[in-house]
């Protein structure tokens, strides 16, 4: 509860009246300083009384690609048995309030308010709680109260469509695709029983020791396994509007489209990133949640890395001293895990000077594409077999990788 600057005065008033008019036995002073107590009474009794509001909201969708439509409905219903509700609400929607009318809502009745949700930007947009305000007539006394939960829409970056795909070190003898649907050849893991699986699959000593049916999980190890590496550190993006690097938009579409054409393809694919953070890697089923969220999110942390500033939009700095140091870091646990054979490396124009770190992995990674968003110029390869793909945006980049013949 707040007392506004006109109710303090009010209140300074009440007392300073009362104060005079009993020390000098003024009785009309003493009368309108009790009224204008009073008032400030009231005005408390007003404000305290409590709606029962019941508050839902449903985004329709939830995920979108940044700049496609998305709307949010919210339903206020007053639950109270008593008194009709008239007050002023706003449901906060990112870093804007929406006003929501409720004006007369009647005991038992809803009313419906439905606004567009900006997806202008890329991330997790949380539309919520309705902040429903109380005023007393008089405008002295005011009190703000929250209802509903958060609901969060998230924006993705846009993906285009992509043909081709790297084809890897060795080739799968059946084919690119085999027709086995977990894999052939290698050992990989166990995994619990389920229906439909062969009965040759199962592992029957591990099965008799843990006293359930455990399945031989295999993979191809002559599909191609690709690994994308997003450089996240604001120094490669140094041309900023309004808090947002274009170019590190068009590298968020370019990793988002990678992912997801070699998803399609049922080929293994993981998605890294330059500042490290344990939760930031990312499998090629859930490429879009990480690219909207905590793991690569518009903006620029001090720490050398890109984020945000929503709740559910913060990346932990990386505890090293130069953006240099961090692309360093991140080529040597490449170069020790050796995670795949074609390594992607996405950037923006200011890591030109920093690509011979990103060459030097040739010997770990057969293939190495490096793509640069956003450059004046082109780039040069820097290191022999390095294809280097400069693009203004991530279409202009599908359009360059399409037309790449070697890997």
């Amino acid at each position: 509860m707040g007392i506004t600057a006109r109710g303090v005065g009010l209140l300074v008033a009440a007392v300073v009246l009362l104060g005079v008019g009993f020390r000098f036995a003024y009785p009309e002073l003493t009368l309108l300083g009790a009224a204008a107590g009073a008032a400030v009474g009231y005005a408390v009794l007003t404000a305290a009384w409590r709606p029962r509001l019941e508050v839902a909201r449903s985004a329709d969708p939830d995920r979108v690609a940044r700049g496609e439509p998305a709307s949010m409905t919210v339903t206020v219903r007053n639950s109270g048995r008593l008194r009709a509700a008239s007050l002023v609400a706003e449901d906060r929607c990112g870093d804007r309030a929406v006003p929501v009318p409720v004006l007369r809502l009647r005991p038992g009745r809803d009313t419906t308010v439905r606004y567009d949700v900006p997806t202008r930007r890329r991330g997790v947009v949380p539309v919520g709680p309705l902040r429903v305000t109380r005023r007393d007539p008089l405008g002295l006394v005011s009190v703000a109260r929250a209802y509903g939960g958060t609901v969060p829409v998230w924006v993705h970056p846009r993906i285009h469509p992509l043909r081709a795909v790297p084809t890897g070190a060795g080739r799968s003898l059946d084919g690119r695709v085999d027709a086995v649907p977990h894999g052939s050849i290698t050992f990989d893991s166990l995994r619990e029983y389920v229906v439909g699986d062969e009965l040759r699959r199962v592992h029957w000593r591990t099965s008799a020791r843990v006293g359930e049916l455990m399945v031989r999980e295999n993979v191809d190890t002559s599909l191609p396994r690709i690994v994308v590496l997003l450089d996240n550190r604001a120094a490669a993006y140094p041309d900023r509007v309004d808090g947002v690097a274009e170019s590190f938009e068009s590298g968020c579409e370019a990793a988002a489209s990678i992912v997801t054409a070699a998803f399609r393809e049922d080929l293994p694919v993981v998605l890294l990133f330059v500042a490290p953070d344990p939760e930031t890697a990312a499998p090629g089923a859930a490429v879009p949640d990480a690219t909207a969220s905590s793991a690569i999110a518009p903006g620029a942390a001090g720490g050398g890395g890109l984020t945000g500033g929503g709740p559910l939009d913060r990346l932990a700095a990386a505890q090293l001293s130069t953006a240099d140091d961090a692309l360093r870091a991140a080529a040597n646990r490449l170069r020790q895990d050796r995670l795949g054979d074609t390594l992607v490396f996405l950037t923006g124009p200011g890591s030109r000077g920093d690509l011979g770190h990103v060459g030097a992995l040739r010997g770990a990674y057969p293939s190495v594409v490096v793509g640069v968003f956003g450059g004046p110029e082109p780039t040069p390869a820097g290191a022999a077999g390095m294809v280097v793909v400069d693009a203004a945006d991530g279409a202009a980049f599908a359009a360059e990788w399409d037309g790449v013949r070697r890997w």
